[in-house]
């Protein structure tokens, strides 16, 4: 297994089935602040349904066409991020992110944002890589904003979360605007 380190305190590495119980453990912390944001979140809510998300992303990983990461702060799992679609033959992927209070705030979430931009574009030859949330999800779209994405535009009331359609907004980066880390 790999860890790549986001400072000296904090690390980011795949997040795979065999660590259900660490991630609903975190899941049960960030419930509050994630559920309205990740649709599997308000899904995993006992062992077995931790264990298929991340299944679900391990399968992914294989098919090559989606990845999950976490992002441990002192030894404890407190965020992640991931690509929630990843079409190499396109050249598309989506990122996305997430992050209980105990990791926000301190730019885990950026700096784990930008190695997977970076490794999506200079190693596997992504061109377009977008980001995709909610226009009340601020501290989301700042992430975008940060890596250097601009808002496409919003497809409106696209998103159906408790019985309310919201709107989503689509950020994107192409490769040859990126400059972020080698």
């Amino acid at each position: 297994m790999f860890a790549i380190t986001l400072h000296d305190r904090a690390e980011l590495r795949p997040l795979e089935p065999w660590q259900a119980e660490e991630f609903l453990a975190h899941l049960d912390r960030a419930r509050a602040t994630v559920d309205p944001w990740i649709p599997w979140a308000s899904r995993s809510t006992d062992l077995d349904s931790a264990r298929a998300t991340l299944q679900r992303y391990a399968d992914l990983a294989a098919r090559d066409a989606g990845r999950l990461y976490g992002i441990w702060l002192d030894g404890t799992l407190v965020g992640g991020v991931m690509f929630v679609a990843f079409d190499v033959a396109g050249g598309n992927c989506e990122i996305g992110c997430w992050a209980e209070p105990a990791g926000q705030g301190r730019g885990l979430v950026t700096r784990a944002a930008a190695r997977l931009v970076d490794w999506a574009v200079r190693v596997r030859g992504i061109h377009r890589v977008e980001w995709h949330c909610r226009p009340e999800n601020t501290a989301s779209s700042n992430v975008a904003r940060r890596l250097g994405m601009r808002l496409d535009g919003t497809l409106r009331e696209q998103f159906h979360y408790q019985g309310v359609r919201h709107d989503t907004e689509i950020w994107s980066l192409l490769a040859p605007e990126w400059t972020g880390p080698r």
